[in-house]
């Protein structure tokens, strides 16, 4: 059984390590889980995720409570036997995030046996996670450039406080080609998406979000001509029905070799314009690096990069990073950073040499 530390980390640490146990075919034992919050111990959310996973990989679990500190997943074989894929529906409770959940899930894709779907309910668009449109909207493309399958069906949103949120993920069995990502490709042009939850819509907030976004973003090109700018590839406003008022603004760049993504979310006396602003200043640091992807993504791909292998260019190195490489490292899995003037490169040790583009 691999001893796992979780006092210096959060959820992430806790989701990544119970994926690499599958995909490993490793027992784990987690003492300290969430140590660095403020209230450690699994919450709604980290609860759901545990008991999702044992249920699809039919794994031994002790520790599943809530406020849990230590946990051990026994996978069972799962990963190596194959998992049998099948329907789930989890309830993740009040506006636990429904998109770490899915993040969970997806890199079992790679050891599906037969069509994996899941249902939840929670938070589509809460704090400290992916807004639902980053995530089916950047990640799933992304992804889907390099093999994986799989789509999200939204029949509600569900913002917070009172959540209520219904998803629906299917993942397919699927192969992965290695991550050509280590260098952005040529701007190709921005997508834009503003959704507000139906009670808000007669204050035209999703419009607002969005105009205040194109009026902040910087759309120059970098050819000097001042007449040039990244075209606006798609706008869309929704106003979707959702228990709690509540809305969220996505920003996508298309680039030769990928895409990034930014968000930002409504709040209580926080101007729509506002909203639009916070996504565009995101996009707009991006735009003066030379990142492939963007910050959140870069932390999101590094389990599968050690699945598929190739190399990929981060604007920077987060808390996040490091804690994904050194929970990498303790399945056996050590990555290398290559710094330059622009960027950071990420690929397997191994995987130094290959010439990936």
């Amino acid at each position: 059984m691999r001893e796992l530390d979780g006092s210096n980390a959060g959820g992430q640490f806790l989701r990544s390590a119970l994926t690499l146990s599958v995909l490993e075919d490793v027992p784990i034992r987690i003492e300290n889980v969430r140590g660095d919050r403020p209230t450690p111990g699994l919450a709604h959310q980290h609860l759901a995720v545990l008991e999702t996973m044992a249920e699809v990989c039919d794994a031994t679990v002790s520790g599943a409570e809530l406020g849990a500190e230590t946990i051990e997943f026994d996978p069972d074989g799962a990963g190596a036997d194959g998992l049998a894929g099948g329907s789930y529906a989890v309830d993740i409770g009040t506006a636990g995030s429904v998109t770490l959940l899915f993040d969970a899930l997806l890199p079992l894709a790679t050891v599906l046996e037969a069509p994996l779907s899941v249902t939840a309910t929670g938070g589509t668009d809460v704090e400290w996670s992916p807004p639902l449109d980053y995530f089916r909207l950047v990640k799933l493309p992304l992804l889907a450039r390099h093999g994986l399958v799989a789509s999200c069906e939204v029949d509600r949103r569900g913002f917070y406080p009172d959540g209520g949120g219904r998803v629906t993920l299917r993942v397919a069995p699927s192969s992965l080609e290695p991550l050509a990502l280590e260098r952005r490709g040529e701007l190709a042009g921005v997508r834009l998406y503003s959704t507000e939850s139906a009670s808000l819509a007669d204050r035209d907030v999703a419009h607002r979000q969005l105009e205040g976004a194109l009026e902040r973003l910087d759309l120059a090109m970098d050819d000097g001509d001042e007449d040039a700018g990244l075209p606006i590839l798609e706008r869309q406003e929704r106003s979707a029905e959702s228990h709690s008022p509540g809305s969220a603004l996505v920003i996508r760049i298309d680039h030769g070799t990928g895409v990034a993504g930014f968000g930002a979310l409504g709040e209580r006396g926080k101007p729509a314009e506002r909203v639009g602003e916070d996504a565009a200043d995101a996009a707009n640091r991006f735009l003066e690096g030379r990142g492939s992807v963007d910050t959140h993504m870069g932390d999101q791909l590094l389990v599968f990069l050690a699945l598929a292998g190739g190399r990929v260019g981060i604007p920077r190195v987060t808390d996040h990073v490091e804690g994904s490489r050194k929970l990498l490292a303790a399945f056996g899995i050590e990555t290398v950073l290559e710094r330059t003037a622009e960027d950071v490169v990420v690929s397997l040790a191994d995987d130094r040499g290959n010439d990936t583009p």
